[in-house]
């Protein structure tokens, strides 16, 4: 159930453990793309992936109300 009452629309958006550490490491403690991929031990590529996953699927959770699962 959301703030108000109301349940939850639709099935979970999961987010995976590298799609969080690159949204965090970015847009929390404001890494460049290159840093952050440093960071992961990742290409500059596989990190604009992981980013671009996870702002997709933070946006869809968001816009569409379902609940956002956190995957270990």
């Amino acid at each position: 159930m959301d703030e108000r009452g109301e349940p939850y629309v639709g099935e979970p958006v999961y987010l995976f453990p590298d799609e969080l550490e690159a949204l965090r490491l970015v847009y929390l403690e404001g890494l460049t793309q290159e840093k952050a991929a440093e960071r992961m031990g990742v290409s500059r590529g596989t990190l604009w992936r992981s980013l671009s996953s996870g702002r997709r699927k933070v946006v869809q959770a968001i816009v569409e109300k379902r609940p956002l699962v956190l995957k270990s």
